[in-house]
């Protein structure tokens, strides 16, 4: 039984030093991104039992390491100055695919630090490309899991505007200001922008824009091509309930035809703004709403929208009224753009991955994809923070984040490691600890057997 003692004893030493080396393991990776601290866990062995018989029970044979535990516990998040680095908070792995250790499959991690190879492909450190789903022009994601890749000299094309969506309030004038004088002007010359340049019933007049009408703006539109051209937008007062409006554009801007140049202010839209008498809009007209743009494709139409008046069924007090207040503009809103290329990526909490353009636009391009198991206890630890799925472990559950008990991403963050030094360093004195007292028990084990060995003299 003495020499059973020190086998017994040396168990414990073997074991001790094994939770030792998962404690070295644990404090080494105390700034390793996404690692799970791990735990020993021990447990007794037995030589032989009686069934029934409690007290012929033989007794034990010391102890083993029954194995290494990881706990996935939630890690603190610390910010990051890439964009493309990410981190998860809840349960869940990012997915990643490609040649890891000469084998061919996914593989899952915590460790969010990513980034674009060459190939516009979102990579890991080891060059696995991370998995998730595509985005169409329109921003609508895919149902097919398959890498990401990320259209860095990707340039969207020109949006033409179709709409102007104007919101102002319109300062009633004097009366006797409705009409300005013009000098020398005919009013009775038919209307004609070109050859004419002056509306006689309201006295706008296009050569002198500014003087003869009473309150202007502007917006800018884009045309086919992407080409941006500035329009002018002027109103006139010519009743008390009644305003006129002009769309002027350069004329050396398009064309008119026959591949001539026009010059000058040229008016290419107009139309007129009615209100009741609490200056709500009773009214709206337009017409001559057709752009000409040089080089483009030609009959442009562009809306002009001043809001949903009474007898369109609306208020009348959306966008422009006619108070008793200084004239001024609200909204002003056009949808066409000119052609841009990607700027920026951010990443959501919902995981979509969004570029930013250098035209102002904002797209979904991608959306990280995140898988949980049934019990990750089960999965087989790989190097570099991988893990690898195991019958034990369950199938993968794919999905987005936040969906399916998956938590979320936190983009321009990381999660750092789980291990507590303080905890660890307890561990260890207590294995130190362990491993001595098993060592005494050898020693004293051995003296008695020295005795044993005396009793011959």
């Amino acid at each position: 039984s003495l020499l059973k003692s020190m086998f017994t004893a040396a168990s414990g030493m073997a074991a001790h030093s094994q939770a030792i080396s998962v404690v070295s393991d644990n404090i080494a990776n105390v700034n390793t991104v996404g690692y799970k601290a791990s735990r020993a866990r021990f447990e007794d062995v037995l030589g032989s039992t009686v069934a029934g018989a409690v007290e012929n029970q033989a007794s034990g044979q010391g102890v083993r390491l029954g194995g290494i535990h990881q706990i996935y516990t939630q890690g603190s998040l610390i910010g990051s100055r890439l964009n493309t680095d990410m981190a998860i908070q809840g349960d869940g792995f990012f997915v990643v695919n490609g040649n890891f250790d000469g084998v061919v499959n996914n593989f899952y991690t915590r460790d969010g630090q990513f980034h674009i190879n060459e190939n516009g492909s979102l990579v890991n450190k080891k060059q696995l490309i991370v998995q998730g789903y595509i985005a169409d022009n329109q921003g609508n994601l895919s149902s097919t899991l398959s890498d990401i890749n990320i259209p860095m000299t990707a340039i969207i094309p020109p949006r033409p505007s179709s709409e102007i969506k104007l919101g102002s309030n319109l300062k009633p004038v004097n009366p006797s200001e409705f009409i300005k004088e013009l000098g020398s002007v005919d009013p009775t010359l038919p209307i004609d922008p070109v050859t004419n340049p002056v509306d006689p019933a309201s006295g706008f007049q296009l050569d002198d824009p500014e003087m003869t009408s009473h309150f202007s703006t502007s917006v800018t539109v884009y045309d086919t091509l992407g080409v941006s051209h500035n329009v002018n937008i002027f109103f006139n007062q010519t009743d008390e309930s009644t305003w006129e409006w002009h769309g002027i554009v350069d004329g050396g801007e398009l064309s008119d035809g026959l591949g001539g140049m026009l010059s000058g202010n040229y008016e290419i839209a107009n139309g007129t703004l009615v209100f009741n008498d609490h200056g709500h809009l009773q009214t709206e007209t337009q017409s001559n709403n057709t752009f000409q743009f040089v080089n483009a494709e030609q009959d442009q139409s562009i809306n002009f929208d001043f809001g949903e008046s009474i007898d369109e069924g609306g208020t009348g007090q959306g966008r422009v009224t006619q108070y008793d207040s200084p004239s001024s503009v609200s909204s002003l809103n056009q949808d066409g753009l000119s052609s841009g290329a990607l700027a920026g990526i951010n990443v959501n909490i919902d995981g979509n991955i969004t570029g930013t353009f250098t035209n102002g636009e904002r797209r979904t391009l991608a959306a990280v994809a995140m898988c949980r198991f049934l019990n990750n206890d089960g999965l087989i630890r790989r190097d570099a923070g991988h893990y690898a799925a195991s019958p034990d472990s369950g199938h993968a559950l794919m999905g987005l984040p936040g969906t399916g008990g998956r938590g979320t991403i936190s983009g321009n963050n990381l999660e750092q490691s789980t291990v507590e030094l303080s905890s660890e360093f307890v561990n260890i004195i207590s294995y130190q600890r362990g491993f001595q007292a098993n060592s005494r028990t050898i020693s004293t084990a051995d003296q008695l057997l020295q005795e044993a060995v005396n009793l011959k003299r």
